[in-house]
């Protein structure tokens, strides 16, 4: 088999992993949606197509720089990921999940700041702002400009920074879900988790639900840490739980009252 047919072959099998992995993960949690708070989705079946399609096109972005990478890994010695835990220290392990997603959040930061400036967004990002209001299924809804940016990410780091091929998975793992949670409509997680003092550095849905509705806040994809620092934080959003008509609008009760915020 040819060099290059090989590494073809390696970037399609990463790029199915990763179509996968996405409908895998925003499918779970769009039926935890379903069984939590029934009908929050409610008439915007074509905005879930849509998120589904521009997702699966970001799967071959991500994928193809991925398995070029898995190739020159497993053929060349091309990284820094290690499969005998002895090679560095035990301390090192849990250093290395941290060091990966600092610096995923930093380049996140940043990039995601750029892209809400007016011709970045009307070019790229305002694909992922189609998605009014987001879905478990809107994590991976990016125009491929956008999709790029996110795609260089981990086949940069794993050249630069050693890193355990299980670390990688748990890197890969906490991506992947705070990606879909983040986007779902709701909080899933416990209050202490974004509401307490651990929260005032860590990003889930209430934090990234502020930047869905405000546009020029919250920024950051795992940590507040550049947020914070930068004074683009302005703290939590709120959801609107109540069911949707078929039109997609909240239904409100008798007493006129909607749900908790924006959606």
């Amino acid at each position: 088999m040819s060099v290059l047919l090989a590494v073809a072959l390696s970037a399609f099998a990463m790029t199915l992993i990763v179509g996968v992995r996405y409908l895998i993960a925003s499918a779970g949690f769009a039926l935890a949606t379903r069984i939590r708070h029934p009908g929050l989705y409610a008439g915007l079946d074509r905005q879930m197509r849509k998120e589904i399609l521009w997702s699966l096109a970001s799967a071959a972005i991500y994928g193809i720089p991925a398995g070029i990478i898995a190739w020159g890994w497993q053929n060349r010695g091309w990284t820094r990921i290690y499969s005998d835990a002895a090679d560095w220290p035990l301390w090192y392990l849990p250093l290395s999940v941290f060091l990966y997603l600092f610096a995923h959040d930093s380049w996140f930061y940043w990039t995601h700041r750029w892209m809400h400036r007016p011709r970045p967004f009307r070019i790229a990002h305002a694909v992922h702002h189609a998605s009014r209001p987001p879905t478990a299924w809107a994590a991976m809804s990016f125009h491929p400009i956008e999709a790029l940016t996110g795609a260089v990410v981990i086949p940069s780091l794993v050249l630069l920074i050693p890193i355990h091929v299980g670390a990688l998975a748990l890197v890969l793992t906490i991506m992947t879900v705070m990606g879909v949670t983040n986007h779902m409509g709701w909080e899933i997680f416990p209050r202490f988790l974004h509401g307490g003092r651990l929260g005032a550095w860590l990003i889930t849905a209430s934090h990234h639900q502020r930047h869905h509705a405000d546009y020029r806040c919250n920024y950051g994809l795992y940590f507040r840490f550049w947020d914070r620092l930068c004074g683009t934080d302005r703290g939590l959003g709120s959801f609107d739980l109540a069911p949707r008509g078929r039109g997609g609008a909240a239904v409100r009760d008798a007493g006129g009252r909607g749900g908790a915020g924006n959606a």
